[in-house]
């Protein structure tokens, strides 16, 4: 049985709390189970907890993905709610997520629900799981297909991490009386662990020369659209920011006023990171010269003061703040596309193979790696926003760099 999409959108999902029985209603003629008042109080139960999220759209949407395939595994395969699971049960759902049915496989990401004649109503070309390829792949043309669908790692952490804190609601709300994502002890059947340390993806020093060069570049050539993406660009390596960091959303909008200036004339950068949590990040000397060009252009005095709300980054068109990660995605692929091409042009094209898969999150990556060379991780990790010190130790790779030339001679006819 296909399975349907049981829980809307942050935007057009109604408060469970006070207006549950209108997503019933919506739901009730496409949902055989909701005929049952066992399925309902699932579904309500289900709803307030994810609904608490709804301070961050990112977590919602985690949360929403992870009790919703619960739901409808539960509902669907085990015939039960969720509230009646047993652990050898979420132990088989684990292996469900791992090896789905095509039938529950997505080669691309479709909304949800669908409004029709008034109503929003579960959208049948919606699956619970989605098959994905990569960057390079896609590139060259290939598609994905449903059987290419893999579970990661951190896929199977996140199921574990948010399905616990599901029942450890559930338990608050008297609907369970144990937690039997808890119960199962053995997780290292599904977890392994990591016998080493990953290699952080970045792009290297000389991937970046070309990168920040064709920026400048397309800055002379058309300002107009292009002194905001050399603005990004600095800004995404040069004070490690994450897309959602520059972006306004319903937690935020950052402005130039973020930008602030202590007693002693330094300047720092106001961030609201994950956890809603604030940090400053370090200004350098050459990210206050980006800064100035990119005002100047904008026809603002050189240095922000602190109640200016001049967005950061403006809409193309319009008033406001961009909004829009996708847009500065695609911004940043457009530098690494044409970056690419310059390099292979100079005869660099082994050296340049790194920009055809990267993304913008490799820039943060890069920019912590080449300070942690250089400057006191404890200050690396407050600009990084790092919550351990453990994380920031994975971008020094000095213990790499020794282990190789240690063993970089090693004979295979040894004396």
């Amino acid at each position: 049985m296909m399975p349907l999409a049981l829980i809307d959108n942050l935007d057009n999902l109604p408060n469970p709390f006070t207006r549950f029985q209108l997503i019933v209603d919506q739901l009730r003629p496409h949902i055989p189970q909701l005929d049952k008042t066992e399925y309902q109080q699932d579904l309500q139960l289900a709803l307030c907890f994810i609904y608490s999220y709804n301070g961050s759209q990112a977590t919602f949407n985690s949360y929403r993905r992870e009790v919703e395939r619960l739901l409808l595994w539960s509902w669907n395969m085990a015939n039960c709610p969720s509230t009646q699971l047993r652990r050898e049960q979420i132990e088989e759902f684990i292996h469900f997520c791992a090896t789905p049915p095509e039938t529950w496989i997505g080669t691309k990401n479709v909304a949800r629900f669908k409004l029709q004649q008034g109503l929003r109503k579960p959208n049948n070309e919606w699956r619970p799981f989605v098959a994905h390829i990569s960057k390079l792949e896609f590139k060259n043309g290939n598609t994905p297909k449903a059987k290419q669908h893999s579970f990661s790692q951190a896929a199977i952490r996140a199921t574990f991490s948010i399905l616990s804190s599901y029942y450890g609601f559930l338990m608050q709300e008297d609907a369970v009386e144990q937690n039997p994502v808890a119960l199962i002890r053995q997780k290292s059947k599904f977890i392994k662990k990591e016998v080493s340390r990953k290699q952080v993806r970045r792009i290297s020093n000389l991937q970046w020369d070309y990168v920040i060069e064709t920026a400048e570049m397309l800055a002379e050539e058309d300002p107009v659209m292009h002194e905001r993406t050399l603005f990004i660009m600095n800004a995404l390596l040069g004070m490690y920011l994450r897309i959602s960091e520059l972006v306004a959303d319903e937690r935020s909008a950052p402005i130039m006023g973020d930008f602030i200036k202590d007693a002693d004339g330094h300047w720092w950068f106001k961030v609201l990171s994950k956890g809603n949590k604030e940090r400053l990040v370090t200004v350098s000397d050459d990210m206050l010269q980006a800064l100035i060009r990119y005002r100047r252009f904008r026809d603002l005095a050189d240095l922000p003061t602190i109640a200016e709300s001049t967005p950061l980054i403006p809409k193309n068109r319009g008033q406001g703040a961009m909004t829009s990660s996708r847009q500065v995605r695609n911004i940043v692929q457009s530098c690494f596309d044409k970056a690419y091409v310059r390099m292979c042009e100079d005869g660099m094209k082994n050296d340049a193979e790194d920009l055809r898969v990267a993304t913008v999150h490799w820039l943060r990556h890069t920019g912590i790696s080449e300070d942690v060379k250089t400057r006191p991780k404890e200050h690396v990790r407050e600009d990084a926003g790092h919550a351990s010190m453990a994380t920031t130790d994975k971008y020094i790779d000095t213990e790499y760099r020794e282990r190789h030339a240690s063993g970089r001679k090693k004979n295979l006819r040894p004396h």
